[in-house]
C-alpha cells in the first residue's frame, strides 16, 4: 500500500500507516492545526499502546506548545478515559492516539471538544481547512505552553462506572467472566473493574504492550482465543475488548461470539430501564433496539452514522441510552462517548438482575441475522452509486439521510452508505434468517459495481 492510499483524512481524523504516511512532520501540522484552531487553552492526549504511540505523543506535544496550548497527558487508557478526563479538568479539547480496531502499524489522531465528544462534522472541516491553509498562529519562547501529567484518570472513569451500576446484584451473582484485552488500552483497568463488581476474572492478552495477538476488531471471525478460553474455564460470559477500549463483544458460556450487535441490545435492555424515554442509534443497527424500546414502552431515533452523530442526538433528545451496533455502547450517565467499561457493567448489570445467561438473553430476541458488507467506490462515484440505488429500489419505502435504507416485508432491511473513510459504498442486510439478509446484500452490491463500473 502506497502512502497516498494509506493516509485518510477526514472529518473522523487521520490516520495512516507509522513509517509510510502517518509522519512526525504530519502530526506536527496536525498539532499546530489545532492549536491554532482552539486559540490555545489546554489539551488533553491519551493513547492506546502501539510501539507508535511514544513517537506520536512527542510530536504531538511539541506542536501543541508552539500555538500556546499546554498538555496534560493521561497516558496509556482507553479512548473514553481520554474523554472523560477532558471534562474532568476543564480543559478546552482532547486529542486521542489511536488507531482503534485498526492492525498495529496504524496509528491515528481522533480530535474532541471541551465536553469531550469528538468534533462534528462542522468543527473536523473547520480544523481541516487551517489544517489545509497552513495558518498556523505560533507563539514566541514567553507564550508557549506547558506539560503536565494527571496519574489518576483511569481510576476516576472506572469510579464513576462502579458507581453507576448494581454492584451488589453482580457481586450476589458472583459470575466468571474472560475477558480478552488484545493487549490493548483496556488492559490495565477491565481486569480490576470486574473484579471491584465481584466476578471471578480470568484475564487473556491483558499485558498493554501493543502486539496485538489477533486483529483487534471485536467481531465473531476475530474471537476465536476467547471463545476457546470460556469453554476451558467454565466461564458465564466473555469479553472481547478492542485496542482502544470503546468497542466490546460478547461470548455467551457455551463459547459462542454471539455478534457484536447484540452487545447495544443487551446495553440498551438495562438503560431502557431508566425510561420511558427514548434511545438513540445509528440508520445501520440491528432492529433489535426497537425491540428493546418496545418492551420498556421507549421510542427509537436513529442518526447518521457514526460516532459524534449518535451522541449529539443523544444529547439533543435527552436520551436514556444509545450506542452503535458496531459493539459501542453510550451511557449517558457516565458520559456521551462510547465506553466498553461501562458496557461490561450494564450487560453483567442485567444479567444478574435478570438471572439468564447469555444464550437465554440472546433468545429473547426476535431470530434475525445481519449481513456487513462493501463494494470499492472510487472517489467521485458515491452519489452515482446511490442514485442507482434508489432508481432500483424506487416504490419502497426508503431513507435517504444517509446513502439509501430500503425496508421489506416482515422487518427485513436494507442499508447502503459511502464510508466516512475509505473509498467503498458499506452494505448492511438485516432479515429473519441469513441467506435472506445475504441475498439482500448482493443484490445492492450488484446494482452498486454496475453503477460505478
Amino acid at each position: 500500500m502506497s502512502g497516498i492510499q494509506s493516509l485518510k483524512i477526514g472529518v473522523s481524523g487521520v490516520r495512516g500507516i507509522v513509517g509510510q504516511s502517518l509522519t512526525p512532520q504530519l502530526v506536527v501540522g496536525f498539532a499546530e492545526a489545532f492549536g491554532t484552531y482552539l486559540d490555545g487553552g489546554v489539551v488533553v492526549i491519551g493513547r492506546d499502546p502501539r510501539p507508535s504511540g511514544e513517537m506520536i505523543r512527542d510530536a504531538l506535544i511539541g506542536g501543541l506548545l508552539s500555538t500556546g496550548c499546554s498538555v496534560i497527558d493521561v497516558g496509556v487508557c482507553p479512548t473514553p478515559t481520554m474523554q472523560h478526563a477532558v471534562v474532568d479538568l476543564g480543559a478546552d479539547g482532547g486529542i486521542g492516539i489511536t488507531a482503534s480496531h485498526h492492525p498495529a502499524g496504524w496509528n491515528a489522531l481522533k480530535f474532541c471538544r471541551e465536553d469531550g465528544v469528538f468534533l462534528n462534522e462542522h468543527q473536523a472541516e473547520e480544523l481541516l481547512s487551517v489544517y489545509h491553509q497552513g495558518a498556523f498562529v505560533l507563539r514566541g519562547s514567553d507564550e508557549l505552553g506547558r506539560v503536565g501529567r494527571d496519574e489518576g484518570a483511569i481510576n476516576r472513569h472506572l469510579t464513576k462506572v462502579l458507581m453507576s451500576v448494581d454492584r451488589e446484584a453482580i457481586a450476589a451473582l458472583a459470575p466468571r467472566v474472560v475477558v480478552d484485552s488484545v493487549n490493548g488500552a483496556g488492559a490495565d483497568c477491565a481486569e480490576g473493574l470486574l473484579q471491584k463488581m465481584g466476578c471471578d476474572v480470568v484475564a487473556i492478552n491483558d499485558v498493554p504492550t501493543g502486539h496485538f495477538p489477533r486483529d483487534p476488531e471485536p467481531i465473531p471471525e476475530n474471537l476465536g482465543q476467547l471463545c476457546a478460553a470460556v469453554l476451558q474455564y467454565g466461564a458465564d460470559i466473555g469479553f472481547g475488548q478492542d485496542a482502544d477500549g470503546d468497542r466490546l463483544s460478547v461470548v455467551s458460556a457455551e463459547g459462542v461470539a454471539i455478534g457484536e450487535e447484540f452487545t447495544l441490545a443487551f446495553a440498551a435492555d438495562v438503560m431502557a430501564e431508566r425510561g420511558p424515554g427514548t434511545l438513540v442509534t445509528n440508520l445501520s443497527t440491528s432492529r433489535m433496539i426497537d425491540e428493546v424500546a418496545e418492551r420498556h414502552g421507549c421510542t427509537v431515533m436513529r442518526s447518521r452514522v457514526g460516532e459524534v452523530n449518535v451522541a449529539e442526538t443523544m444529547m439533543a433528545e435527552g436520551a436514556i441510552g444509545g450506542g452503535e451496533g458496531n459493539g459501542g455502547v453510550i451511557d449517558p450517565k457516565l458520559h456521551h462517548c462510547r465506553d466498553n467499561l461501562a458496557a461490561m457493567a450494564l450487560i453483567l448489570q442485567g444479567m444478574a438482575r435478570r438471572r439468564v445467561s447469555v444464550a437465554e438473553w440472546a433468545a429473547s430476541f426476535r431470530p434475525s441475522a445481519i449481513i456487513k458488507d462493501r463494494v470499492p467506490c472510487r472517489a467521485g462515484h458515491t452519489q452515482r452509486a446511490v442514485l442507482a440505488l434508489q432508481r432500483h429500489y424506487e416504490g419502497r419505502e426508503m431513507d435517504r439521510t444517509e446513502g439509501v435504507k430500503v425496508f421489506f416485508e416482515d422487518g427485513a432491511w436494507l442499508h447502503a452508505r459511502p464510508s466516512n473513510t475509505e473509498p467503498i459504498i458499506r452494505v448492511i442486510a438485516e432479515a429473519d434468517d441469513s441467506p435472506t439478509a445475504r441475498e439482500l446484500c448482493d443484490e445492492a452490491m450488484r446494482v452498486v459495481a454496475e453503477a460505478v463500473a
